[in-house]
């Protein structure tokens, strides 16, 4: 983890790692670490080194997913949110990810 991010951020990392390996899954590791319910998410930014924690109906929001899709994680990302829609249909994630395509961040 980077040095910069929040104490509370690195404490739900460690916290998932523990738990049930839900932010590693095969060595694969998670961009996307749900809260509140689906109304905020840490994304882990794996080019930078940062965990943000955003509001998932925010600008912010789609721009973290913008720059990570385009370095290359897009169909990762995109298949953790239907994970998640298929763990919680109730949190939303559908109308997330649906939101995510109509801004065009998956595209190209």
């Amino acid at each position: 983890m980077a040095s910069n991010t929040s104490k509370t951020a690195r404490a739900s990392v460690r916290a998932g790692q523990s738990a049930s390996g839900a932010l590693s899954v095969l060595g694969e590791y998670k961009y996307l670490i749900p809260l509140a319910n689906g109304r905020f998410a840490y994304v882990r930014n794996l080019t930078n080194g940062k965990t943000t924690h955003l509001k998932t109906d925010s600008d912010a929001f789609v721009e973290e997913v913008r720059v990570l899709a385009a370095a290359g994680h897009g169909a990762k990302i995109r298949a953790e949110l239907t994970a998640l829609h298929t763990a919680s249909p109730e949190h939303g994630w559908d109308a997330t990810e649906k939101r995510l395509a109509d801004a065009g961040v998956f595209e190209g």
